[in-house]
């Protein structure tokens, strides 16, 4: 079987070159006899796959006309998954969606009939989600610029606007978490992992200077982001805004908090969580999700929204106390 799908992936790369070649060509190509190339021949038609034979001098077999690249090898789980990544990576990339529509094209054009169906039976669009607060989409080209340098593991020169510093990095990972793009790297010249938004970069020109691949922290890059509290995210502008500390390691809070929020370290067992909601109650709910205690909480509205909240659940506790037989 590996053998048979090795040389059905080896005919249809001689096939994308457009010519017309014979079953005694194709078997010589292929190191193969000619039955076995036109029962390879057989079993990519009934894949769904165009050959033609072509009769006459000069005749034998090629892709069928309409199809201007090999055919690509898709079964339907393959083809919805391509078709949805090409249709959505506009909301995470900017400047793509052009090439990413293209693209969907193209791969529609090379797939085999049966799986073209599935490729085309949808289009997808991309809503908002007010919790999440995205960064605007990243220019493809720096991913493209970070992705290399982890790749050829070169060190990266970049400009960082949150800071106003230029740093050195030893680029790892790339992870997309809540809609944002974020920079696994270590940094020489502080000696410790950063968690950095890829919205605050501007790579230099590269360094091709190498560098040796270090073991993330928690084995995990997306671990690590998850449970890295300063890794550059800012305060949603959300109606209503408070902050608390609370009794819990920033790592712990960092992973939960919500987005658009912010987590400063306190101490190895408390932190500051600053968010934001769509009302003072709402804001006081979310900070009671972390079932811990809480200090030192601003502004007064939220002070309040807190006292509101003991005095409404204390209430429907007692009424139902008094609803229940004695």
């Amino acid at each position: 079987m590996a053998a048979t799908s090795a040389r059905a992936i080896k005919l249809l790369s001689i096939f994308g070159t457009g010519a017309t070649l014979t079953a005694g060509r194709l078997a010589s190509r292929l190191g193969t006899s000619v039955r076995t190339v036109r029962r390879d021949i057989d079993t990519l038609r009934e894949l769904g796959y165009e050959i033609e034979a072509v009769r006459g001098a000069g005749g034998g077999y090629r892709l069928g006309r309409g199809t201007r690249l090999p055919p690509v090898v898709f079964d339907e789980d393959q083809a919805v998954a391509a078709a949805v990544a090409l249709q959505t990576v506009p909301t995470l990339l900017s400047g793509i969606r052009e090439n990413s529509a293209r693209a969907l094209a193209t791969l529609r054009q090379a797939m085999p009939a049966r799986s073209r169906i599935h490729a085309e039976a949808f289009t997808v669009s991309a809503a908002r989600n007010y919790w999440e607060f995205p960064a605007e989409p990243i220019d493809g080209e720096i991913i493209g610029i970070l992705g290399g340098a982890i790749n050829q593991r070169h060190l990266v020169r970049v400009d960082h606007i949150g800071e106003g510093a230029t740093l050195l990095l030893e680029p790892h990972d790339l992870v997309v978490w809540a809609a944002r793009w974020y920079l696994v790297a270590f940094e020489p010249a502080t000696d410790r992992w950063r968690a950095t938004r890829v919205d605050r970069l501007r790579p230099r020109m590269p360094t091709g200077r190498p560098f040796a691949r270090r073991d993330v922290p928690h084995g995990d890059p997306v671990a690590f982001v998850m449970s890295t509290h300063d890794r550059g995210d800012t305060p949603a502008d959300w109606p209503c805004r408070g902050s608390a500390l609370i009794a819990l390691p920033a790592a712990v809070v960092a992973r939960f908090a919500p987005g658009g929020s912010t987590v400063e370290h306190d101490t190895d067992t408390t932190c500051r969580l600053t968010l934001g909601a769509w009302s003072w109650a709402g804001l006081a709910g979310l900070l009671l999700t972390f079932d811990a205690d809480l200090t030192a909480i601003e502004p007064a509205e939220l002070r309040q929204a807190l006292r509101s909240l003991h005095t409404r659940i204390a209430n429907a506790l007692n009424d139902e106390s008094s609803d229940s037989p004695h």
